[in-house]
């Protein structure tokens, strides 16, 4: 006879007891976890700002899967359908790209009300918000740099959208509630080896901190600096590096971000957040997983996730680390991505919450690491996937692989047709 999700669970809910874990704790702590869930995955990175969606350098996604959000109610309607098939309640991230209006305006030119569709939509659906400026894809962005570009009427393009961005950010919080994380990322950079790397990160720095002049409720928003080690065309000197940003965020008291692509491929971030958690105000992440370089593929449940929910975990961060999803895969359903990386960024979380923390850190302590090292193989036996399912069932999101049906039945009647109609349209 098959066993329900209820039975599984309290199988596993006593099997855990016997190491001292408690499943209750560890699942009312996974609920009041947030993540934020990027709309850039529904739409390629494309935004609406450009009413033909052509990316003018700086960010791209790969591949023509069929059914790409086109406008901000389609963008919306996906979303919808993702956050049904993942528990608890989360975040949605936007690009400042996203904005929702008639009007033909320019990105120094944005104001709270061309997001507040966005406002009005998230409170519907109880939902946080978080923010970016975007420094890409634009044809202000000249010679592959922004802020730090010598032409200081190309700054000045760039700082007036980050001032905006901050009131964007400021206003999102207020109306929703819930502190709006803006997070800054510029792709500022150079092909091949330059001369000077030191003035344009200092003309970086004094463009942030005109930016950054004014001082905005942190109730409503907080803001994050972002690094990157290199990007497409930006291959041999990245202006905003990872000791550059982590300088700027520990001397101006600003939130430091972390990408899991954004390092060498060898590097990881899991090993960065105990010594950035001593010293920085906190810790946006930006999961993702780069292969061979930071190329956004979907979460997985591999290593580094785990490490990550592990760390954050571990070291009690969960109040210090914002966690934030950051892929894009033009070559699957992209419902379905959200879908995959949200949920594997919960369970990499509750795996972690399932571990006896407190013993195995005393068992560390006592050198013991013979214990130490079979303990936590022991560990990757447990059952953590029937409390996985209790969480969901619990939540009235889909247990197992019932949320793919879902998504195959929403492409088929929604999303088979949106191309057809955009060529109709043309």
């Amino acid at each position: 006879m098959t066993k329900t999700v209820e039975e599984r669970y309290q199988e596993a809910k006593t099997r855990y007891a016997e190491i001292g874990v408690d499943t209750e704790a560890a699942l009312k702590k996974l609920q009041e976890v947030k993540i934020s869930m990027h709309c850039w995955q529904g739409d390629d990175v494309k935004g609406f700002l450009n009413p033909e969606g052509e990316l003018t350098g700086g960010i791209m996604a790969t591949g023509d899967y069929p059914g790409a959000a086109h406008t901000p109610d389609q963008l919306r309607q996906d979303m919808e359908k993702a956050l049904a098939l993942i528990p608890g309640k989360h975040k949605i991230n936007l690009h400042a790209i996203y904005l929702d209006t008639d009007e033909a305006i320019d990105l120094d030119e944005i104001e709270p009300k061309h997001f507040e569709k966005w406002a009005k939509w998230a409170n519907e659906q109880g939902v946080g918000l978080d923010f970016n400026p975007t420094f890409f894809s634009h044809p202000m962005m000249k010679d592959g740099m922004t802020l730090a570009h010598p032409d200081k009427a190309v700054r000045d393009y760039w700082i007036e959208h980050g001032k905006r961005s901050r009131k964007i950010a400021e206003y999102l919080g207020k109306e929703t509630g819930q502190t709006c994380i803006n997070n800054f990322w510029m792709p500022d950079g150079m092909k091949d080896n330059p001369i000077d790397r030191y003035t344009p990160r200092k003309r970086m720095m004094e463009s942030l901190d005109e930016i950054f002049e004014e001082d905005l409720n942190e109730t409503y928003t907080q803001e994050a600096v972002e690094s990157k080690l290199f990007g497409l065309g930006a291959e041999a000197y990245t202006v905003g590096s990872h000791e550059f940003y982590m300088g700027y965020g520990l001397t101006r008291d600003k939130l430091i971000c972390l990408d899991a692509g954004h390092f060498h491929p060898t590097e990881v971030i899991s090993n960065k957040l105990s010594s950035l958690a001593l010293f920085s105000k906190g810790i946006m992440l930006h999961v993702s997983r780069p292969v061979r370089w930071d190329s956004d593929h979907v979460v997985i449940m591999d290593d580094e996730l785990q490490e990550i929910g592990k760390e954050i975990v571990r070291n009690d961060l969960l109040d210090k680390t914002n966690i934030g999803l950051d892929f894009f895969d033009a070559t699957i359903n992209r419902i379905a991505a959200w879908v995959v990386g949200t949920r594997n960024t919960q369970k990499a979380l509750l795996k972690a919450m399932l571990e006896p923390t407190n013993e195995l850190k005393q068992i560390e302590l006592e050198n013991d690491y013979t214990k130490r090292m079979a303990l936590t193989e022991e560990l990757k036996d447990f059952p953590y996937a029937d409390v996985w399912n209790y969480f969901c069932e619990q939540n009235d999101a889909p247990v197992g692989m019932n949320w793919y049906e879902e998504v195959m039945n929403y492409e088929r009647d929604i999303l088979s047709t949106r191309d057809k109609e955009l060529a109709t349209a043309k």
